[in-house]
């Protein structure tokens, strides 16, 4: 049964609504289970009913909002393999990157200003946040994996560094002097990443 247009949110739309209100204030934010009710007006008893774990808050309310902002993720063609939809997804993170020169004035600027001198609170907390979203964003990749029994049981957080550290990777070599095929060699490691994650591996 639906609500009515008029009808008043319930605990559960609340709790969302809050969790999600708190991300966008701070995207560094801890979603833990006493703010988020107190936010939300709600018991930390009734959180609990509808999210027992903070993962299952976490992944609720980056669903609602990736459904949003990235309505098209082959993440959700659910036509193609799971293997085939991470890698794909994998390649978006990969593109804005470049490749030859483009690859090398990327990684250039990142290391000009995060590593080749001490970088300032400022550039760091930058990065924290970039490096926060974009760790959630394959979080919520993998819970959308799990959901479907793809993906076996296992700490989403943990495999989302795994995955980006190879994308980190591969960015770097972007930016170097290749004498093989890079499409053919990062095709591989992308796909030998997927499979390690899939099967419970990495």
């Amino acid at each position: 049964m639906t609500e009515s247009a008029g009808a008043k949110p319930s605990s559960r739309e609340r709790i969302l609504v809050a969790a999600a209100t708190m991300l966008s204030e701070d995207p560094t934010a801890r979603l833990s289970v006493r703010a988020v009710a107190a936010k939300a007006g709600v018991s930390t008893g009734s959180l609990r009913h509808h999210f027992p774990t903070q993962h299952a808050l976490q992944d609720a309310v980056l669903t609602g909002i990736y459904d949003v902002m990235f309505p098209g993720e082959p993440i959700r063609d659910t036509d193609l393999p799971p293997r085939d939809r991470l890698v794909a997804c994998l390649r978006q993170i990969l593109a804005p990157a470049g490749a030859g020169e483009q690859a090398r004035q990327t990684v250039g600027r990142a290391y000009a200003s995060l590593i080749a001198e001490e970088p300032t609170e400022e550039q760091r907390q930058a990065y924290q946040v970039i490096e926060q979203q974009m760790r959630q964003r394959v979080e919520h990749w993998l819970s959308l994996l799990a959901g479907e029994g793809a993906l076996p049981d296992g700490d989403h957080s943990q495999r989302a560094k795994f995955l980006l550290t190879v994308v980190n990777g591969l960015t770097f070599e972007r930016a170097l002097p290749r004498s093989e095929s890079a499409l053919v060699s990062e095709n591989a490691t992308l796909f030998a990443a997927a499979d390690a994650v899939l099967n419970g591996t990495a």
